[in-house]
């Protein structure tokens, strides 16, 4: 619970000195960067939650990852974290402030539930069908569930809509349950 707190405290103060300078997408985009190649590398994992490896190994390791990947800002966090021995809290901190940077922006996030990846241009579908829903851009947080055979599953803030193949045999299922077949034998 203390960490998330000083997670958020760190993220404002990103968020502050990127509104400052005009770079806050940039920045976003930055830490969009750093939660992916941390989630994809469970080495770089270890290595930033390690006590064993030095803090400044670990900012040289960063530096030379992401050197001229990233915005200075982001850079001068690297610094920080090395100089309070917290680079244990970078992911966490790259979390918060993509949360904070839709509050600001008056983003959602939009969770679609699908039975596969979602490709470039079944995202820009699903993107229209949220304008018509909600009236708002959001941000698209795919999730790959087989399960629900096809279609897909889209949530965004409470209200939820459901074009799944599962969801429509599961009506079809209730129709015939509740209906008045009556077999000829």
């Amino acid at each position: 619970m203390k960490e998330s707190r000083a997670a958020l405290r760190y993220a404002k103060a990103i968020l502050n000195l990127a509104k400052e300078s005009g770079n806050e997408t940039l920045v976003n985009d930055n830490m969009k960067l750093i939660v992916d190649t941390i989630a994809e590398s469970a080495d770089l994992d270890v290595m930033l939650k390690s006590p064993v490896i030095k803090a400044a190994d670990k900012r040289k390791v960063l530096n030379a990852l992401f050197g001229d990947k990233v915005d200075n800002i982001v850079k001068g966090l690297f610094n920080l974290l090395e100089e309070n021995k917290r680079m244990v809290m970078l992911e966490p901190i790259a979390k918060q402030y993509a949360v904070i940077y839709d509050y600001h922006k008056n983003m959602k996030v939009a969770r679609v539930t699908t039975a596969v990846a979602l490709t470039k241009e079944l995202e820009d579908k699903i993107q229209a069908k949220i304008v018509a829903l909600t009236g708002n851009n959001a941000s698209i947080e795919n999730i790959v569930n087989p399960d629900i055979l096809g279609g897909f599953i889209l949530r965004v803030g409470d209200v939820q809509y459901d074009a799944s193949i599962s969801s429509q045999f599961n009506e079809l299922r209730r129709e015939f349950d509740n209906g008045h077949y009556i077999p000829k034998i």
